[in-house]
């Protein structure tokens, strides 16, 4: 929750607005459909559950989605989100900039909500 908390420091202060961060699958998925999401950063592992589920919800709904998880090299994780980009832990700021502006901004969306 403590890196959760420090992205979300870091996403404000960026200037983006902020809807979470969630910390369960249920909480995620009852939420997405009442928010106007523009884009989201979903960790893999949401309290020891794992959030394909979400992912796959904004995905459905065309709201791109960057993945943050320490297991973002493995390939079984790349094979199973496909195309969406992973962010690995411990995250770099400015690597999350770039991956936000290239996420998101490119296609026709604004600031991220996580």
């Amino acid at each position: 929750m403590l890196l959760a908390m420090d992205m979300e420091d870091h996403l404000l202060d960026r200037g983006h607005r902020i809807s979470g961060p969630y910390s369960r699958v249920a909480q995620a998925l009852a939420d997405i459909p009442r928010l106007n999401l523009m884009g989201a950063i979903v960790d893999l592992n949401l309290n020891g559950e794992l959030s394909f589920p979400v992912i796959e919800c904004l995905k459905e709904r065309a709201i791109p989605v960057i993945v943050c998880s320490g297991y973002a090299e493995l390939p079984e994780l790349k094979a199973r989100v496909g195309d969406v980009p992973l962010m690995p832990k411990p995250w770099n700021p400015d690597a999350l900039d770039a991956l936000i502006v290239q996420t998101f901004r490119t296609q026709g969306a604004t600031p991220p909500v996580r």
